[in-house]
């Protein structure tokens, strides 16, 4: 091999090496944008479910017990969103 290709294919390995750098810093944007998006929906969610059932609770007292059970059933299917976008975090990150 001449000293050209073996520079040229040193030069490939240099590239190379940052690009992949570079590809874990975007994974790891990319990881934080999915987790804060997916985190940002779910906690608007369960504040304003919270805020309704409790002023739905301060209007009628005698109802607390059945909107307490549909807001803590609400609140999980809420959270299980995100949790979700963990999910998707932690795939976007190690995969």
């Amino acid at each position: 091999m001449t000293v050209e290709k073996i520079m040229a294919i040193e030069e490939t390995k240099e590239v190379a090496t940052s690009l992949l750098g570079n590809l874990d810093a975007v994974k790891a944007i990319a990881a934080a944008f999915a987790i804060a998006v997916g985190a940002f929906g779910p906690a608007m969610a369960i504040g304003k479910l919270a805020g309704k059932a409790m002023e739905s609770i301060g209007r009628n007292p005698e109802a607390a017990s059945k909107v307490q059970t549909a807001m803590i059933l609400a609140i999980a299917f809420t959270e299980a969103i995100a949790i979700y976008a963990l999910v998707v975090a932690l795939i976007i990150k190690f995969v």
